[in-house]
């Protein structure tokens, strides 16, 4: 079952939900980390998606999907992009597809 997590920084209060588990056509989210509009963003990886169009079959090359910058990462799962804070989990869980 995938399930997404809405997540706070202690220290600031920036949010964002994170996206957990694999989608019903086989695709999963990665969160990455950009380092010049300091937000944190999903990724669609892999799956029919990946299949169909071969430049989201990983997270190679991608870009920003806020800002367009190449600089971003795979997000450490706890450093809030914004402050550097510790980012922790609010307790909203839902569903994804």
């Amino acid at each position: 079952m995938a399930h997404k997590y809405r997540y706070r920084c202690k220290a600031c209060g920036y949010e964002a939900e994170i996206y957990d588990g694999f989608g019903f056509m086989g695709q999963h989210i990665v969160t990455v980390s950009c380092p010049d509009c300091r937000t944190l963003q999903p990724l669609v990886v892999g799956g029919v998606i990946g299949d169909a169009a071969p430049s989201f079959s990983t997270e190679a090359g991608r870009l920003c999907l806020n800002c367009g910058s190449a600089l971003i990462r795979r997000w450490d799962g706890k450093t809030c992009p914004k402050c550097g804070g510790e980012m922790v989990k609010t307790g909203d869980v839902g569903f994804w597809t």
